[in-house]
């Protein structure tokens, strides 16, 4: 018997209950304002950021494009869990259907491992604009940038695809609540009556080679990065090669990192706590932090900011 026939008939329909961040907290509404708050901040911010790239020439660079990319792969990540978790905190309502909790899985999955191979798209970008200037033109050129973004797209869909069904057609006879936010694969997996053991195998290689082809990329870029900017005589080329560089290594640690934490490391290593604190970093932190750390230092986005926002006055004056 399926899983979905099962919950239809012996929980009165086929949902989870997600427990969620709030239940844990000792001041829920202040926390719910909180994440309310950050989740405006990364909507507000990304959608400047894609704003920006679009809007000035200047930008169009096939490193901004890389990042108007990572921007719109972020705004969808934190749409996808933050105001289903608001909601229920304010309805007090916390079920959420098999059919709604299996495309929530499947979203975050394939934003999760594009955001994965694109961080090593960028990396590579990186390493043919300062190690081969003179053909980086050539190199990474509109329709290289095009395919590369589409190889992220294509290639996280193909996690969430290959898991996502999976998990979903476990029967799930222990319980119905999930000790976490949002419809994680290990949170559901638990709940799962059956031996999902060679499954977890199955999703441990699968996040191992998620990381390992995107880490070999990256550190093989910055490798060879750091050796070019060694031998640079200029100073200042130096500085702006290791600002930019030191940007998107920070990116990497966090995202990586927390996604080692999740999948890699063995279940003796889990609390729902800590699951749920690691979840909250990279679903919920860090699409708020990439546009201030990649780009609102940026001397480029922060001039072509205040020239967007000093249009408002003359665009004020033209209607009057």
């Amino acid at each position: 018997m399926d899983n979905i026939t099962w919950m239809a008939n012996h929980t009165g329909g086929p949902y989870f209950v997600l427990l969620g961040l709030f239940s844990q907290s000792e001041h829920p509404a202040l926390l719910c304002v909180v994440i309310f708050i950050v989740f405006l901040m990364s909507l507000s911010g990304n959608a400047v950021l894609i704003l920006l790239i679009h809007s000035y020439p200047h930008l169009r660079t096939p490193m901004y494009f890389f990042i108007s990319q990572l921007s719109l792969m972020d705004i969808v990540y934190i749409s996808t869990t933050v105001p289903k978790m608001l909601m229920d905190q304010v309805t007090g309502v916390n079920k959420i259907s098999a059919p709604e909790c299996g495309m929530q899985m499947f979203l975050y999955l394939t934003l999760g491992g594009s955001e994965f191979f694109l961080l090593a798209a960028m990396a590579y970008d990186r390493y043919m604009a300062i190690c081969h200037p003179l053909r980086y033109p050539v190199f990474m050129n509109h329709r290289v940038c095009l395919f590369l973004a589409s190889g992220c797209w294509f290639l996280g869909s193909v996690d969430g695809f290959m898991l996502t069904p999976i998990t979903m057609t476990f029967p799930y006879c222990r319980s119905r609540e999930i000790h976490h936010f949002f419809c994680e694969v290990p949170a559901v997996t638990l709940l799962s009556c059956s031996d999902t053991s060679l499954y977890e195998t199955l999703m441990y290689l699968c996040c191992v080679l998620m990381l390992l082809i995107p880490v070999t990329v990256i550190s093989s870029s910055y490798s060879f990065i750091l050796l070019t900017i060694h031998r640079m005589r200029s100073a200042e080329g130096r500085k702006k090669a290791f600002a930019t560089c030191s940007s998107h290594m920070t990116v990497v640690i966090l995202f990586y990192g927390a996604a080692i934490y999740t999948y890699m490391l063995p279940s003796s290593y889990h609390t729902p706590e800590k699951d749920m604190m690691v979840s909250v970093f990279y679903t919920i932190l860090t699409p708020m932090l990439n546009p201030f750390i990649y780009s609102f230092r940026n001397k480029d986005v922060m001039g072509a900011l205040k020239k967007m926002l000093n249009m408002g006055p003359i665009f004020q004056e033209t209607i009057k």
